[in-house]
């Protein structure tokens, strides 16, 4: 079974701390700043097996090379992006299992984001890291793929079962809340959505992870019937 917890670094990024809890095994996803993740990984002993990087933009990878020198972890990421990523240790394709301790890490290939981007599923606890393809409420902008790119991406995604945990790289729900409710304003699941995240950050907490079976009732991306919806709903977003 394999836990996240994210952690808070740079502005608005969350790296992510996987610990597989039948071995110990702890992997990190998209660690960009020294400083808050080495503090997590010593005060939990001083153990870090696997780096796994969803895509190569700085605010993802900057902290990788600094980590695996300090803990001797691994560094895993997309072959087809290794050229601007840091040094690989397991370059990965679409469809690879990667160990993690006594479980696995499925390799799903998500480009449109950028077009090297990849996610990682963990079928022992459900959990999705995603990095910038799917959002809480929302998904990456298109810098470097384009509209069909993307809506396959998340069609991929959207095919995990619905308690599968989506686990993000950015807290940005509460703007990508505002837009989805232009998108579909009497969408009863949208409203309690919105009840909880505003608890949340009224709290203090983080809004992700959220459950992939909720993104499929409020999501205006997920929601979208086919491309050409999705590209408008997109360009609307980028303009919001």
């Amino acid at each position: 079974m394999v836990s996240a917890t994210p952690i808070p670094i740079l502005k608005d990024n969350y790296a992510w701390l996987l610990v597989d809890e039948v071995s110990g095994a702890v992997g990190l996803v998209d660690p960009a700043e020294e400083r808050p993740l080495i503090e997590v990984i010593e005060r939990r002993g001083g153990r870090l097996d696997t780096i796994f990087l969803t895509h190569h933009h700085a605010d993802h990878v900057a902290a990788a090379e600094t980590l695996r020198a300090r803990f001797g972890a691994r560094v895993v990421g997309a072959a087809v992006d290794r050229a601007r990523l840091p040094p690989l240790d397991h370059a990965v394709n679409e469809g690879e299992r990667v160990p993690f301790g006594s479980t696995v890490a499925d390799v799903l290939f998500v480009p449109g984001h950028t077009r090297g981007h990849v996610a990682y599923y963990f079928p022992q606890g459900g959990v999705l890291a995603c990095g910038d393809t799917l959002f809480s409420l929302g998904c990456g902008r298109l810098f470097e793929g384009t509209a069909e790119e993307m809506f396959a991406s998340l069609r991929k995604l959207s095919a995990l079962p619905d308690d599968t945990l989506v686990c993000c790289g950015h807290e940005y729900t509460e703007s990508n809340l505002r837009f989805a409710l232009t998108v579909d304003p009497g969408n009863p699941a949208l409203e309690r959505r919105a009840a909880d995240i505003a608890a949340a950050r009224a709290a203090g907490r983080p809004t992700v992870p959220s459950r992939l079976g909720e993104e499929k009732a409020c999501n205006p991306f997920l929601r979208a019937p086919d491309v050409a919806t999705f590209a408008e709903l997109r360009a609307r977003k980028d303009r919001f």
